[in-house]
């Protein structure tokens, strides 16, 4: 099971690099643009790359965010309360969030497959958008099993094995 962990480590971690790309790549995108408007030569199908990017910036970058517990928590409580308690606390909304992320890669999954059978394509640059949806719903999968992973060391430690 430990190799399992450390590939999804793995797999985290260029989810991370990609997604930091993405961002500068968006970034140098709508410079360019905007300067080659400026000079009357805008680049074709700019709004479009920069919202896949966008939304590449953001899916890879969300099992990061929550692996480094990045995420706003509303804290004000349950601070108050004992270890112990977090610890349960923690486990139950843990398991909500698999829930609830599981369904979301399950259906982006579903989705893209309706989107792909359809022969949707952006309308500009006629890109498959079902490549990006299977790229979202990896990223939740990913998510997913990272949520997994908090609620077993929680359950562990919960049961004093950690």
């Amino acid at each position: 099971m430990n190799t399992f962990w450390k590939n999804i480590e793995w797999i985290l971690n260029k989810l991370k690099l990609i997604g930091a790309v993405s961002l500068m790549l968006m970034t140098f995108l709508t410079c360019a643009d905007v300067l080659g408007r400026f000079l009357g030569h805008p680049i074709f199908g700019s709004v479009e790359i920069v919202g896949f990017l966008a939304t590449l910036t953001v899916v890879m970058s969300l099992p990061y965010t929550h692996q480094m517990k990045g995420h706003i928590g509303v804290e004000i409580l349950v601070r108050l309360f004992s270890e112990k308690t977090q610890t349960i606390i923690e486990t139950c909304t843990g398991i909500l969030s698999l829930g609830l992320f599981g369904i979301v890669a399950w259906r982006m999954v579903l989705y893209a497959h309706t989107m792909q059978k359809s022969g949707e394509v952006s309308m500009n640059l006629q890109f498959p958008e079902y490549v990006i949806i299977y790229i979202v719903s990896f990223c939740f999968l990913i998510f997913f099993l990272l949520i997994l992973q908090d609620i077993i060391q929680n359950i562990a430690k919960l049961r004093g094995n950690q």
